[in-house]
């Protein structure tokens, strides 16, 4: 369960940082408001998944579900570039957050 749970976790993630954007230096209610319950609701998801996961896997998949979801959003609704060196980049993280997960089935 606790992969589960730190998954939503990476999911709210990029939904308080894409709505970060959105909220145009804290200017704008609706988009604050949600960025400010993403930032909760990942938080406390974050929380749930450390009951049994170790601190390091856990920040480095969160955080590493929160930068390839961004980026992904980024190319796909800010334009942002999509080269091949930046694709081979998103995919190191990807790489990197299957192998903490299967580490860390092998070391329970």
């Amino acid at each position: 369960m606790s992969w589960i749970y730190l998954t939503i976790a990476g999911f709210f993630e990029i939904a308080w940082a894409v709505g970060l954007k959105y909220t145009e230096g804290w200017s704008k209610y609706w988009p604050s408001a949600f960025t400010i319950i993403s930032m909760i609701a990942g938080f406390y998801f974050l929380s749930l998944a450390l009951k049994e996961l170790s601190i390091g896997t856990a920040y480095a998949v969160w955080t590493g579900i929160g930068t390839i979801g961004v980026a992904i959003y980024g190319i796909l609704f800010f334009e942002e570039s999509a080269d091949i060196f930046r694709i081979l980049c998103i995919l190191l993280i990807i790489t990197g957050i299957v192998g903490l997960r299967i580490l860390s089935s092998t070391q329970s």
